[in-house]
């Protein structure tokens, strides 16, 4: 418990519970959406924004953040509005923001060493500043989804049953695609953009094995990630290696834990 006195764990102890709801949340609408693959293009197109932030000395967060919307928004709308299979669209955007990101870094003049907690994350660098940001998304979106949720549902299981319904397909649709952006950057610095998208599939993944219901995988999701949040950031603290990394780790050891149980259950059943 001695290591609760130190700001920087108490910062990083925090963010790991409000990424675990945020990540449960929005990771329950990207499964069932099979926005998976649209979410790892957001992930690697923010890449161009952290460059152009490093580029040109400010935020690199707030430029991967409007990076990120703009690609997340250009996928939606090319694939809907011109023609463009989704995943042509992924791949287009995502080869921009990482060959814009590439380029803006080769040209920024000295050392960039923040760039290493974009890419691999370092959650014991957390600031207060960044804590409030995301405890102002975290309770919009908690909010958004109190209020929405039937929409939301439906939107996500079955756009045209949605649409038959006069629900605003479109309008829900994009304004989740957002939400995914936002989380996705605002995460980054957790585990990294190389890891993220684990981090916003795999609760989901182990939370399906069991449940049925949307609501009820959505609060297993938000319990198994702050779980595994908790439990990575405390090892990484003792045995020195990054959070992120560990949390990923767990996460899939999770997973690898409930996949066996269910088979044992099983061949016991069958057995009898």
């Amino acid at each position: 418990m001695d290591i609760l006195q130190y700001t920087f764990f108490q910062n990083a102890l925090l963010a790991v519970i409000l990424i675990g709801f945020a990540g449960g949340i929005i990771g329950t609408y990207v499964v069932t959406r099979r926005m998976v693959f649209i979410t790892g293009g957001i992930t690697h197109a923010s890449f161009g924004g952290l460059g152009i932030g490093f580029f040109l000395g400010i935020s690199p967060t707030l430029t991967a953040l409007v990076f990120a919307v703009l690609s997340a928004l250009g996928v939606e709308w090319m694939s809907r509005k011109n023609g463009v299979r989704e995943d042509s669209a992924i791949a287009a955007f995502w080869a921009l923001g990482m060959a814009i990101g590439i380029i803006c870094i080769f040209m920024t003049p000295g050392y960039t060493p923040e760039l290493s907690e974009f890419l691999f994350g370092n959650i014991l660098t957390i600031t207060r500043f960044d804590l409030m940001i995301f405890t102002l998304y975290t309770i919009g979106l908690i909010l958004a989804f109190a209020l929405f949720y039937r929409h939301i549902v439906y939107t996500a299981f079955d756009r045209d049953f949605a649409a038959t319904r006069r629900l605003p397909v479109r309008l829900i649709e994009y304004g989740m695609t957002f939400l995914v952006s936002v989380c996705v950057v605002l995460t980054i610095r957790l585990v990294g953009i190389m890891l993220l998208m684990s981090l916003l599939t795999v609760p989901q993944m182990i939370s399906d094995l069991f449940f049925n219901r949307y609501k009820y995988i959505i609060y297993s999701s938000v319990m198994l990630s702050i779980l595994s949040g908790i439990a990575g950031l405390t090892i990484s603290y003792y045995i020195n290696i990054p959070a992120g990394a560990c949390i990923v780790f767990i996460l899939v050891l999770f997973y690898g834990i409930a996949r066996v149980s269910i088979w044992g259950s099983r061949l016991q059943k069958f057995r009898g």
